[in-house]
């Protein structure tokens, strides 16, 4: 968004455009993708069976060819959500073209730095010590190591590669393959860190963003109707409900919704996360300001359900913290 705002990236404009080759749903070839759709899960890819991690060596433009990763019943555009990995890897790929640095280095630039957010992609640029030190080790709920067992030392390679292939990035072209940080959920980032970005949400952006872009970014650019959209696990079970360029708007209120994680009927903007046995979030109320980062890991996969589409443990983590606030 920061690059919409300086007129380098076009939210409408054909992605084709910057990536520099055609993208197109093979069903529906005349239909262009835009960065709007991609941000907003309506480009019509779909993740394939975990299609979307792209080992170093393979680009994003062949895996991209594969019929598994689009969804030939629903067009580009046409109004259908289906929350999408792959979607970033994409997003990613046009951030490096337009650039010319890779993914991680560019959020250093773009995001990190002027946020004073000590953060990084797959422990890629902008990794320091302190962070290696602090480092979370994640734990599936069995009790097996899931990521990020480091012992105070980074990984050997930050990216996926193929059996046998090496880690020289030195030799990557930035736009081949955005996957390779993991866009899609592999920040590093610590609850302090996260509540930064909490409090620009709290303050509309300000000092970051044009009020525009801000605007472009947090407004719902898909609603649930009852029948319209999926959630990553290919299910309509009323956890998605309107969603903007990347911001997941909750407490809607909406038909078939159930969403209300706070259970006070307010609004609220932000993001979950879900992967390796960690459940995450971050919400801000855009009405005070106020919001709440959390994290717990060991979660099953299949977590026991809650009183809403979020999982039990995340309603409780929710119920204490507001039990804490003023």
């Amino acid at each position: 968004m920061r690059l919409v705002d300086r007129g380098v990236l076009d939210l409408d404009r054909d992605v084709s455009d910057y990536l520099g080759y055609p993208l197109r749903n093979p069903a529906y070839p005349e239909r262009s993708i835009t960065l709007r759709q991609l941000l907003s899960h309506q480009s019509s890819l779909i993740d394939g069976e975990d299609l979307y991690l792209i080992p170093l060596g393979t680009t994003l433009r062949e895996r991209l060819a594969d019929p598994r990763v689009w969804d030939s019943a629903h067009a580009p555009g046409s109004g259908w959500f289906h929350y999408t990995n792959l979607n970033f890897p994409v997003i990613a790929s046009v951030v490096e073209r337009v650039t010319d640095e890779r993914f991680d280095a560019a959020m250093q630039r773009l995001v990190f730095r002027p946020l004073k957010i000590e953060a990084s992609f797959n422990w890629g640029a902008g990794t320091t010590g302190t962070m290696i030190a602090r480092a979370v080790v994640l734990y599936r709920a069995s009790g097996e190591v899931a990521r990020d067992d480091l012992s105070g030392k980074p990984p050997v390679c930050p990216v996926i590669t193929q059996p046998g292939g090496n880690c020289d990035l030195a030799r990557y072209t930035p736009g081949w393959n955005g996957a390779l940080f993991s866009p899609q959920g592999g920040l590093r980032i610590s609850m302090r860190g996260l509540a930064r970005i909490g409090q620009l949400l709290g303050r509309d952006g300000k000092g970051f963003l044009s009020r525009q872009g801000w605007a472009e970014l947090t407004r719902p650019a898909w609603r649930f109707d009852g029948g319209n959209g999926l959630g990553e696990n290919g299910q309509a079970d009323g956890f998605f409900c309107a969603y903007g360029l990347a911001v997941h708007t909750i407490g809607s209120g909406a038909r078939g919704c159930r969403d209300d994680l706070f259970g006070d009927g307010a609004v609220r903007i932000g993001h979950s996360g879900d992967a390796y046995g960690l459940r995450s979030g971050l919400w801000v109320d855009p009405r005070t300001g106020k919001g709440l980062a959390y994290f717990t890991s060991g979660v099953p996969a299949v977590a026991p359900a809650g009183q809403t589409a979020f999982s039990a443990i995340e309603e409780r983590i929710v119920e204490r913290a507001l039990r804490r606030l003023p």
